[in-house]
């Protein structure tokens, strides 16, 4: 995928040429309800941009990893764990991830969350939460109401 080109939108959040792909498999992490499309990937410039939708009620994996990437929501509302805290996002809210903070991303119950996200082409797989990560995390009564399964 290392040709310039253009790729265009299509309706409802699907881009020409991009396969609709499973988040993860299906086991692999606790999530609920959440599809990818692989956009772009140059390994000149070393990442990929991504494409997740999050039905509406359903979330991401909580999970951490070596390296940041950069979140864009493009559409819907819901809200964000990152590192220690929880913050609502919407359109055009940019999120910065750093290495190691534990993240997820949950849609409202009304509209799916849609987001860009760039990352490394190479990277580590995520880890998820031990038993006393979790209790860690729930210290906070806010990210303990956030993390609910």
């Amino acid at each position: 995928m290392s040709k310039s080109f253009i790729r265009h939108a299509q309706p409802g959040f699907r881009w020409e040429d991009v396969e609709l792909l499973a988040y993860k498999a299906a086991g692999e992490a606790p999530f609920r309800e959440v599809t990818r499309q692989l956009l772009f990937r140059a390994d000149a410039l070393g990442c990929e941009l991504r494409y997740f939708e999050i039905a509406a009620k359903g979330h991401s994996t909580l999970e951490r990893h070596q390296h940041a990437h950069a979140v864009m929501i493009l559409r819907g509302r819901g809200a964000c764990l990152v590192g220690g805290e929880v913050r609502a996002v919407g359109p055009h809210d940019l999120v910065s991830i750093e290495a190691w903070s534990w993240h997820q991303f949950r849609a409202n119950a009304a509209e799916p969350l849609g987001f860009l996200c760039m990352v490394n082409a190479e990277r580590d797989r995520p880890q998820l939460p031990t038993a006393d990560d979790l209790a860690q995390l729930r210290q906070s009564r806010e990210v303990a109401a956030f993390i609910r399964p």
